[in-house]
């Protein structure tokens, strides 16, 4: 059960976009998944030059996890601790200097003159100072089970750094960063969608009752850990891997049974978050195929990716920007348009460029187009209210 203290009172005042950590990060996440998107877009049908520091592939992979990813990550537990704990999380000036050193990890790689080891300091330097800004919070609270996000932060930073490390040639024999990277985020969103997603659909369905199953719960962090571990190392068989993948994807469709109910339907900030996590359940399954050979490994890849975390951030966001800045949790047709969207371009993207092969480049255009969209409709919505302080007078 997801037990919240509440947070100390604080004075309504300062600047609304650095009031909470969810108003700059999740700011910068909706600008920024539009951007990166038209950028590739533009690399993609080489009109645009990716940084040389990257290179294409590198770089959208890159920018789409430890750039759009890592900053809902950051709005989002920035936001979550307060609530968790009870004390204050950074606002105000740290907070701005922790969306400014963001903004200088995307910036730094476009500009020429930049010394080349530059880039990897400010973009590696993010993760770590979240998880510190963390520490003193999480450390406050009563909930230890709630410290394992630090751990799980500096573990992100970890992959961050050995990806640079790949890039620049220093580490050599082991596995894609970015792939692990992917895993971690799948992690947190394993964590947060246990916590979230029963709570926020008993609040609002009438009499259900969400169930849970204990060594699903255990089985499921010891899975998504397992795969991590052996993806890093670059030792264990694909097909190994791929069996547990399959283990995962299984115990991902009993976890969601457990949380699921058909009213959810009728309210889409739930529904989001189911076929979110739906995509977590489905694609851990693709990938699982892929290691045996029986699906493409790039279709499979983008399941978890513009799927899972796709779907899943962008319900969160949408959730989570609404709860805080004192409105209802209905959304209008914008939103849910965007949702649409956004899993229509995962569809797309996953099943049109692996059964249809001969239209990759289109189904990747229209992919592009419709997360574009979707997160441009979410910007649409919510930028306003990341503006402007909450609507009730509350704190936040």
């Amino acid at each position: 059960m997801l037990k919240q203290t509440p947070p100390r009172p604080v004075p309504v005042n300062g600047w609304a976009p650095l009031a909470l950590g969810f108003r700059p990060f999740f700011l910068l996440a909706g600008v920024a998944a539009v951007l990166l998107m038209l950028l590739w877009g533009g690399i993609w049908h080489q009109r645009v030059s990716a940084p040389a520091y990257y290179g294409a592939v590198a770089w959208h992979g890159h920018e789409m996890l430890f750039g759009y990813a890592a900053a809902v990550i950051a709005g989002f537990l920035l936001t979550a601790v307060r609530n968790w704990t009870g004390a204050p999380t950074w606002t105000g000036g740290r907070l701005g200097l922790l969306a400014v050193l963001w903004l200088l990890g995307r910036l730094l790689p476009w500009l020429g003159g930049v010394p080349t080891w530059v880039v990897p300091l400010v973009d590696v330097a993010f993760l770590p100072l979240v998880a510190w800004s963390l520490y003193a919070p999480l450390w406050q609270g009563q909930n230890k089970v709630n410290r394992v996000f630090v751990p799980l932060l500096l573990s992100m930073a970890l992959a961050n750094l050995f990806s640079h490390l790949q890039l620049l040639g220093v580490v050599e024999g082991i596995g894609d960063m970015r792939r692990v990277m992917v895993e971690l985020v799948l992690l947190l969103i394993a964590l947060v969608g246990g916590r979230v997603m029963p709570f926020f659909t008993q609040n609002v369905v009438p009499g259900f009752k969400p169930k849970r199953y204990a060594w699903v719960e255990t089985l499921t962090f010891v899975g998504l850990g397992l795969v991590a571990a052996g993806e890093a190392s670059a030792l264990v068989p694909a097909a190994a891997l791929g069996a547990l993948w399959l283990s995962v994807a299984s115990l991902q469709a009993i976890r969601l049974g457990g949380w699921f109910d058909r009213r959810v339907f009728k309210i889409p900030v739930l529904w989001v978050l189911h076929l979110g996590y739906a995509w977590l359940a489905l694609g851990a399954a693709l990938v699982g195929l892929s290691g045996f050979g029986a699906f493409p490994g790039s279709s499979a890849l983008h399941a978890l990716t513009a799927g899972a975390i796709g779907v899943f951030t962008l319900g969160m966001m949408a959730r989570v920007t609404r709860g805080h800045t004192g409105r209802p949790i209905d959304v209008d047709r914008p939103v849910v348009a965007a949702f649409v969207a956004a899993n229509v371009a995962a569809l797309v993207r996953v099943f049109g460029t692996a059964w249809f092969a001969s239209g990759y480049a289109m189904w990747v255009d229209l992919s592009s187009t419709l997360w574009v969209i979707a997160f441009a409709l979410f910007a649409y919505a919510h930028v306003p209210m990341l503006l402007r302080m909450r609507i009730d007078g509350r704190p936040g």
